[in-house]
């Protein structure tokens, strides 16, 4: 009588489980975690280039509490000009993806179009929580030079200082940028991802 009761138990257990994974196959969105995959793999593209000119970079970035990657398009045009993108924040420790998105806005002359990759690394969980969870806006003419990260070995070379434990690396299709600006720069969580 026993046998039979947890055999019906055990029975019981994987159709409530087989159920509750059609829900959840049900609620998950293809689109939604098509972009997520996209995102993912643009990630893992962009730290690969990176390590390729700076490979001291993956040493920093795996040693550090997390990082963020975006690619950033875009277009100027006469007297102004935008742009956008999107990426994603991780936390090293737990592997915890925040899916993001940015907004550019250039004021000036010029004319053109250009793609650019931003890596950010974050020295503390902290400076990780609050860019991943609060956002981060960057206005006027804020531009820091590549600089050696102080008290790191070294290993930050070619790392730009952004703010108080934040550093990043832009690259384009020619390779790291020296001199980085994040004017006029807004990234904030994308909550049609993170659903």
């Amino acid at each position: 009588m026993s046998f039979r009761r947890s055999s019906m138990g055990a029975i019981f257990v994987l159709v409530l489980l087989f159920a509750l994974q059609m829900v959840y196959a049900q609620t998950t969105n293809p689109k939604v975690e098509k972009q997520r995959q996209e995102i993912r793999s643009m990630s893992q593209d962009t730290l690969t280039r990176l390590y390729k000119v700076k490979p001291d970079a993956q040493k920093f970035l795996e040693g550090a509490a997390g990082y963020a990657v975006f690619v950033s398009k875009d277009v100027k045009v006469i007297f102004g000009g935008g742009g956008g993108g999107r990426g994603m924040a991780v936390n090293n420790s737990t592997k915890k993806e925040t899916f993001m998105k940015l907004v550019e806005v250039n004021a000036g002359l010029g004319v053109g179009a250009k793609k650019s990759r931003l890596i950010f690394i974050f020295d503390n969980e902290k400076a990780l929580n609050d860019f991943a969870n609060a956002g981060w806006e960057m206005s006027g003419e804020a531009a820091a030079a590549a600089k050696l990260g102080e008290g790191k070995g070294g290993s930050a070379a070619g790392a730009v200082a952004v703010a108080d434990g934040v550093w990043a690396y832009q690259l384009t299709d020619k390779g790291i940028v020296a001199e980085l600006s994040l004017k006029g720069t807004k990234y904030s969580k994308d909550d049609d991802l993170n659903k």
